[in-house]
């Protein structure tokens, strides 16, 4: 039984990560990713994707490579924290257009880019994770 309650509260606390990580992101940006979704800008939705997805590593990482709640999330917290500096590097190496306006217009060669940059760093921060 109580490998049953560890197993759910895992489940609900990665989860709750996710949502968490993703409001963060969305605050990040300054139109609403959701309506933009709606309106079909692939752009947005590649990049969006891409958050997800780094942020889903991360956590599967964290989350394989430690027995404790506690200790996931603070593994999850510092990959996390490494996916928002990676967002403002390639910011800051973009210096001739915001990332945040090409999104908006749809420009899918920045929300791919932005989406590998993500997943990326992902896969680099996560192999750090013990």
């Amino acid at each position: 039984m109580t490998i049953v309650i560890n197993l759910i509260v895992s489940v609900l606390t990665i989860i709750l990560l996710q949502v968490l990580g993703m409001v963060v992101f969305s605050l990040m940006t300054p139109f609403k990713d959701m309506e933009e979704l709606k309106k079909g800008n692939v752009a947005v939705a590649l990049a969006l994707g891409g958050k997800f997805l780094a942020t889903a590593i991360i956590l599967g990482v964290a989350a394989y490579t430690n027995t404790s709640i506690w200790f996931m999330m603070l593994w999850f917290a510092v990959g996390y924290v490494c996916l928002i500096a990676a967002y403002w590097i390639f910011e800051l190496f973009t210096p001739g257009f915001k990332i945040s306006d090409h999104l908006q217009k749809g420009n899918v060669a920045v929300g791919l880019m932005l989406c590998l940059v993500f997943v990326g760093t992902a896969f680099a921060v996560s192999s750090l994770i013990i």
